[in-house]
């Protein structure tokens, strides 16, 4: 019986294995659906809570949908004209980036040379290309504006899921046929989602003007552009902030100076320490966190996914997963997996994980 019964869970785990391999080729195959989607999905999370906030102070359903769709479709708008713009002029400037990069590798070999380092510029241009960073963010900026240009099928879906959100959970509950607390579980879910997406968007606003207000200041090209960049990957804990520095880093060594770069460098540091370190731990809590390791690899998941919208929102879509193994006992262990390093003695019990939320 014993081996009869290894044989069967032995099978299940390669049933479940290839299941999961099937499910991730079809999303590749369908990103360009899919991709619109998530990001509606994103935009409708974080648009219920004004919508509901409306509709409890008298507005009728489809009054308040018409206010917040107006709201989405002007920030939409504006989001796509700003980055539409500033895409076009960095992308035309990148070649003349890039000269100057390399000149400035030509003079840090010059100056190695003269150290007494035994290099060339060869192998230099091997360990440290710099134009590569700068075509990578081209190359994100470019596939999220490719995406944003999809703004009308976009905002039609965000419209049919708002139109929706109020009465799913009525629906649900006559699909599940059960009492009230059978909902419970996707209440909670639906909550934690929620409240992460909230948080983490408000927090991200916060650091893309904070970073807008450094770089005008600092005299950088596109200050705009590198804002709604720094937004957008603050959505990648740890590893978003490198991301987003390193082609503006890279920029003001062009523009400026080494000097002008390290200030700016030490800028976002001191940004994203106080808002990741400091401001987002106290509303977020622990109960949403991620290891580092399951950051990294769900930013390179989704982005061989879903390309680069995956990996800005490889985070949500993982903190989603998350919560969602965390509302069942037989799948809590797989939440815990995912999160972050706790002490033994600090470690939550089953019951009371999903409450870490601050």
């Amino acid at each position: 019986m014993d081996a009869i019964e290894q044989r069967t869970r032995a099978s299940q785990i390669m049933i479940t294995i290839a299941a999961f391999v099937v499910v991730v080729a079809g999303m590749s195959a369908a990103k360009v659906i899919l991709v619109p989607f998530l990001l509606a999905a994103f935009i409708t999370i974080i648009s219920t809570p004004p919508l509901f906030w409306l509709q409890r102070k008298g507005l009728s359903q489809w009054l308040a949908l018409v206010i917040v769709v107006l709201m989405v479709l002007l920030v939409g708008l504006a989001v796509v004209s700003l980055v539409g713009t500033s895409v076009k002029d960095f992308t035309g400037n990148l070649p003349g980036y890039e000269i100057k990069l390399k000149q400035q590798t030509a003079m840090l070999v010059d100056w190695l040379d003269r150290m007494g380092v035994d290099t060339t510029e060869q192998s230099m241009n091997r360990i440290f290309d710099p134009g590569a960073a700068m075509k990578l963010t081209a190359g994100l900026l470019n596939g999220l504006g490719n995406t944003l240009a999809k703004g009308f099928l976009i905002l039609m879906i965000v419209i049919f899921m708002l139109l929706e959100a109020s009465s799913f959970p009525a629906k649900l509950l006559r699909v599940l046929g059960g009492p009230n607390s059978s909902l419970e579980p996707f209440s909670d879910f639906i909550g934690n989602v929620k409240q992460y997406m909230a948080i983490k968007t408000m927090v991200s606003l916060v650091t893309g003007l904070l970073v807008f207000i450094l770089l005008a200041v600092a005299g950088i090209d596109y200050p705009v552009l590198w804002a709604i960049l720094a937004f957008s990957l603050n959505f990648v804990p740890n590893i978003g902030s490198i991301i987003a520095a390193i082609p503006v880093v890279l920029l003001a060594i062009v523009q400026f100076d080494l000097l002008r770069a390290a200030l700016v460098a030490l800028g976002y540091l001191v940004i994203n320490l106080v808002m990741g370190s400091a401001i987002e731990p106290r509303f977020m809590g622990r109960g949403l966190g991620l290891s580092t390791l399951v950051v990294f690899l769900s930013l390179l998941f989704w982005g061989w996914v879903l390309g680069p919208v995956g990996m800005l929102l490889s985070v949500p879509l993982t903190i989603t997963a998350k919560i969602a193994l965390d509302c069942r006992e037989e799948t809590r262990w797989l939440a815990v997996l995912l999160g972050p390093a706790v002490p033994a003695a600090a470690e939550p019990s089953g019951e009371n994980a999903s409450d870490d939320l601050g």
